[in-house]
């Protein structure tokens, strides 16, 4: 499993419960294609954070490298209810940080692994 981690800020003016609704309108919509395993959104408790912390933590699960790239192409095919999901939630976002993590120490030990 690789998690998708997003750190996001949303825009002067939106309402943290209408981006939550949102993101629950999207990630379920991806989850039921098959898409993505699961997903969670936190928000920052107390303001207690620091540097380079954000108001809100989106974790995306995927099964792995293969499973984001299909979910890339599907989501490149054009869906009407898909866009507007997603356009909605994405309104809403002034920044945004993605990285994509794994479970560590894992079997495959892929920091031995390169290309050159």
């Amino acid at each position: 499993m690789n998690i998708y981690h997003c750190m996001i800020e949303l825009r002067d003016g939106a309402r943290a419960l209408a981006f939550a609704a949102a993101v629950e309108a999207w990630m379920s919509y991806l989850k039921a294609q098959g898409l993505i395993l699961d997903w969670r959104l936190m928000r920052r408790k107390f303001r207690l954070a620091s540097g380079p912390h954000t108001d809100f933590l989106l974790e995306i699960d995927v099964g792995g490298l293969a499973d984001l790239d299909a979910a890339f192409a599907a989501l490149s095919t054009p869906d009407e209810a898909a866009e507007r999901r997603y356009d909605h939630m994405h309104q809403m976002i002034a920044e945004i940080e993605v990285g994509l993590y794994r479970p560590f120490p894992d079997p495959a030990q892929r920091e031995r692994i390169a290309l050159i």
